[in-house]
């Protein structure tokens, strides 16, 4: 049994402290001021996130705004570019056809052109009836120097005259290994002057009358195109879908699925 002295002190200091008021009190006071540290901590914490966030925030808008501008400037050197991109392209096209087609074909010497005679004043009859039983003259040079031809118009950027240079090759050389090549590059001309209801019948002469062309996956591809500028965007959408199934791991593939991709629905 506990002493009688340490039961009266202890109730005696119970009642003290139950007698204290929480601004007397030394714990309370003491919870208070912690309280109110943690209080001011958590606001500090608070702020620094808000600052942190809002400067995420605008390092990500200058991220964004430099990618941007990043863009434009990569939209406008493809576009500025492009001649040149398919001029190089055309080169190396028509250096590999001509290695598959012998190469030497390419210095063949042009064919002597016979001479004309002028008939006699006294045969101007006869010769005007003989010489529209005359066939036309057989074109001067080979396929190939014949492509060659059409194809350095379009290196100069003369798309029109190229274009009837290209009509002209496929009528004399029907039978030409450079013929598939002859008729895209026919239909190009048309699709960068904007003759996109002329560019699609052209472009689709290559699927259907050259099913073995390595341009067939350009071919397939620019019909996209075309039906996309002529707005029937169904149809661009099959065409493009069709590049992608038929053409995988090729870069007509890759840019159908660009196309693809920023086409309306």
């Amino acid at each position: 049994m506990k002493p009688l002295h340490f039961v009266v002190g202890a109730a005696i200091l119970g009642t003290g402290c139950s007698t204290l008021s929480p601004s007397e009190d030394p714990t309370a006071l003491r919870v208070q001021d912690l309280e109110a540290r943690v209080i001011r901590m958590e606001r500090v914490l608070e702020n620094q996130s808000l600052v942190e966030l809002s400067s995420e925030v605008e390092r990500l808008r200058a991220e964004s705004t430099a990618l941007r501008g990043e863009i434009e400037t990569l939209r406008y050197e493809t576009e500025q570019s492009s001649s040149r991109q398919r001029e190089l392209y055309v080169d190396v096209d028509n250096r590999l056809r001509a290695m598959e087609s012998g190469g030497a074909r390419a210095f063949e010497p042009p064919p002597s052109t016979p001479a004309v005679v002028a008939p006699a004043a006294g045969a101007a009859a006869a010769g005007a009836a003989v010489g529209s039983a005359v066939a036309p003259p057989r074109p001067t040079g080979s396929d190939q120097q014949n492509y060659q031809a059409a194809f350095d118009l379009i290196s100069a950027r003369k798309y029109a005259e190229a274009g009837a240079a290209f009509e002209k090759f496929l009528q004399q050389f029907p039978t030409s290994p450079l013929a598939d090549n002859a008729q895209y590059w026919l239909a190009e001309t048309h699709y960068v002057r904007g003759q996109f209801a002329e560019a699609l019948p052209a472009f689709r002469k290559v699927l259907e009358e050259y099913p073995q062309s390595a341009k067939l996956p350009d071919a397939l591809l620019k019909v996209g195109y075309s039906q996309i500028e002529l707005g029937d965007r169904n149809a661009a959408r099959t065409s493009l879908q069709e590049v992608m199934r038929q053409f995988p791991d090729t870069t007509a593939a890759r840019l159908a699925s660009q196309r693809l991709s920023a086409l309306p629905r």
